[in-house]
């Protein structure tokens, strides 16, 4: 959202400049506080961030309105006057925010977080956040990462990249009206000039629909960041400003559309959920909805809801809703740490409390005050070098801090070797082990590149030409035989979560004298199914990669004729759809034991790796950091955490001695409860996958397995 659609005071086609309307208030303050209590409360508000899409049809409507104003009265619009007075709503305060929260990362956020956040401070100060987002949104791993600080400034970004690009296409039908050299500020060169404006503003609108429907279904994370895809909608709230005063609305017809439109827009809020195709059609509603309102309250500024939205409170809210939107998520993200504790309803309310006082203040001295600075309101010039100017200072300290960060890590590399006590790790819910602090405080509890995952050692090369799509690669080797005769070749294959267990994978290979061969593809199964997705529906070109991939895969390791393939998967999140009507868990079990059974006609055995217990999925992934002292706080039931893996099933269901599964909840879990530390050390390295040094203590277990595998079966 944006300073103009947040601001008291903006023009309008139909208002002089000056006059507020406080229906467009009062949806300012509806539009704030469904996206506050989505982010506060997110089960209760599921469909709250519409908030987001309302904002967008604000802006449409008052910037259009402005423009037009403009054109109307001069024939022109001064676009540095225009980039100016933005800098000099926006910039001050979110330049503020910004900075506030960096100081907020290296104080309160475990040092790992601080290059992500980093980033994206910068690219908020660079009003890009959205397209880094959105390209992060292509990126598996990346979409582990905690939330960062300043995420909630894509939008602001969105609303940005409108400024600049929405004069220039006014500019641009002026241009076309006049063509001929005709006038365009008297009698009927006026109504050319607004067919010419609608034009374009239509233009825009169902260009951009289209693309955000299209685009919504081919590539849904990308789409609900991409600005193309919200056009739209502000273009939507640009023709109500353009034609809304045009339409004669009596004052029954007026109540009626204001009571459908503020329907839509809770109707949207109440109904929608992380699994809504987003923006897409379903934005229609909210984006409707309030066109409506807007529109009802052109014809008449009194309606049947004005008694309320005029109200004192309401319309407060709405003339801080700007800086209310900048300062809620950086506290609700840095709140828990700050007060070492999982957020709860209290920390939440004082979380809204906090925000909305640093509001008031920011609105007050930031906002107001920082538009009256006649410094630069002398000219544009000077506004817009002191935008540079803090854009320079804000990536100076980004820099910093980065800088910080690198040193930091460039110390945390995983040990040659992890030795494990009786008591330690995994070895603690070992059937002998006679251990009184199983679950205790944790020797650690930030992740570091220590505990990565994906840590690859220097055995292995670089990535193999085979497997390869476009730029994505999937498989190398790494040679730990040390130039035996006839080494044991053995394959590591499924999404991260394969990839997980690597480290204890690589730990027998060196004391083996394996050749391990990976390819992993994150998200995406090892098995002959009709994928849909992971959490949730991919995009149909990414999900068709992703069999290709694993087709590709299965028909290279028959070829290969390694002497193990050991495989694992997050099965139980992924889905599949092949018409039939079956479950996602039986068309996976059904998809596996397909592959498996190509292999093993070949003689190759598998062993399957049971997926652990989930983190994220049934607690915060900053539980064992919010519950240092006790992290038995983090511990969930069994049959919670641990639900049926179809990797289990499937190897029951292969019915073949060279094919088998590896169950190791136990070194997760007692019979009732399964742990975020257990020994002294957290099972977990982020909400889905496991901490590299518990992998690696398990090693022994995994060892065996593989090694009776491969000698009963030899």
């Amino acid at each position: 959202m944006s300073a103009s659609l947040l601001s008291a005071g903006a023009a309008t086609a139909v208002r002089e400049p000056r006059i507020i309307r406080t229906d467009i208030q009062a949806l300012r303050a509806i539009a704030i506080g469904l996206v506050v209590l989505n982010h506060l409360w997110p089960v209760r508000l599921t469909g709250g961030y519409v908030g987001v899409d309302v904002f967008f049809v604000i802006s449409g409507f008052l910037i259009t309105g402005h423009l037009v104003g403009e054109i109307n009265r001069t024939g022109r619009v001064r676009l540095g006057a225009f980039y100016a007075r933005r800098v000099r709503r926006l910039l001050p305060a979110a330049f503020l925010v910004l900075t506030v929260s960096l100081v907020l990362l290296v104080s309160f956020l475990p040092y790992p977080r601080w290059d992500r956040n980093a980033w994206e401070i910068a690219a908020s100060a660079g009003y890009v956040e959205n397209w880094f987002l959105a390209a992060m949104s292509v990126n598996y791993s990346a979409l582990n990462d905690a939330a960062s600080l300043v995420q909630h400034y894509w939008s602001l970004s969105v609303e940005e990249q409108f400024y600049i690009l929405w004069p220039l296409l006014l500019i641009a039908a002026v241009a076309f009206s006049r063509r001929g050299g005709a006038k365009t500020t008297r009698g009927g060169n006026r109504e050319r000039l607004r067919t010419a404006l609608f034009v374009v503003i239509a233009a825009v609108g169902v260009l951009s629909l289209g693309a955000s429907v299209v685009y919504t279904i081919v590539a849904p994370s990308q789409a609900y960041f991409a600005t193309f895809t919200r056009g739209w909608e502000f273009a939507v709230g640009g023709a109500v400003a353009l034609i809304g005063v045009r339409l004669p609305l009596g004052r029954l017809v007026a109540d009626l559309i204001s009571v459908v439109g503020f329907a839509l827009i809770a109707f949207s809020a109440l109904t929608y959920d992380h699994t809504t195709a987003f923006p897409g059609y379903a934005a229609i509603a909210p984006v409707l909805g309030t066109a409506m309102v807007i529109l009802a309250g052109n014809a008449h500024a009194s309606l049947w809801h004005s008694k309320v939205t005029a109200l004192r409170p309401i319309q407060w809210v709405g003339g801080v809703s700007y800086s209310l939107y900048l300062w809620h998520w950086p506290l609700i993200v840095v709140a828990p740490f700050a007060m070492g504790s999982e957020a709860s309803t209290v920390s939440k309310l004082a979380v809204l409390a906090l925000s909305l006082v640093l509001a008031e203040l920011t609105k007050r001295f930031i906002e107001d005050r920082g538009q009256r600075w006649r410094f630069w309101q002398a000219s544009p010039r000077r506004s817009l070098l002191l935008m540079v100017a803090g854009m320079v200072v804000i990536g100076g300290l980004v820099a910093a801090v980065l800088t910080m960060y690198t040193v930091r890590a460039a110390a945390d590399r995983p040990p040659e070797e992890v030795v494990a006590t009786s008591c330690e790790g995994p070895l603690a819910l070992a059937p002998q082990a006679d251990c009184p602090e199983r679950f205790g405080p944790a020797e650690y509890s930030v992740m570091t590149e220590q505990n990565l995952y994906s840590f690859t050692p220097t055995e292995c090369g670089d990535f193999l030409p085979i497997l390869t799509y476009g730029e994505r690669k999937t498989t190398m080797e790494c040679d730990f035989s040390g130039g035996a005769e006839n080494p044991t070749r053995v394959w590591l294959v499924g999404d991260s979560h394969a990839q997980q267990w690597q480290g204890a994978v690589f730990d027998i290979a060196r004391d083996r004298h394996w050749i391990v061969t990976t390819s992993y593809f994150g998200g995406c199964p090892v098995a002959d199914i009709a994928f849909v997705g992971f959490r949730g529906a991919w995009a149909p070109s990414d999900a068709e990669l992703c069999e290709t991939w694993a087709s590709d895969l299965s028909e290279t390791i028959e070829q290969a004729e390694p002497d193990l393939v050991m495989t694992a998967m997050a099965s139980r999140l992924q889905t599949a759809d092949d018409g039939s009507g079956e479950s996602s868990a039986v068309q996976m079990e059904q998809g596996l034991v397909e592959f498996w059974g190509d292999w093993s006609d070949r003689g190759t055995r598998v062993l399957a790796l049971a997926d652990p217990p989930f983190n994220g999925e049934v607690r915060s992934p900053d539980c064992v950091i919010l519950n240092v002292d006790a992290p038995i706080e983090c511990a969930r039931s069994r049959t919670e955490a641990q639900p049926p893996d179809p990797v289990v099933a499937a190897a029951d269901a292969a019915d073949s001695e060279i094919v088998r599964s590896l169950d190791l909840t136990d070194r997760f879990c007692d019979d009732l409860s399964c742990y975020a530390v257990v020994g002294g050390i957290p099972v977990y390295y982020d909400a889905d996958h496991l901490n590299l040094e518990y992998v690696r203590m398990l090693g022994s277990e995994i060892d065996d397995a593989a090694e009776q595998l491969l000698e009963e079966t030899g």
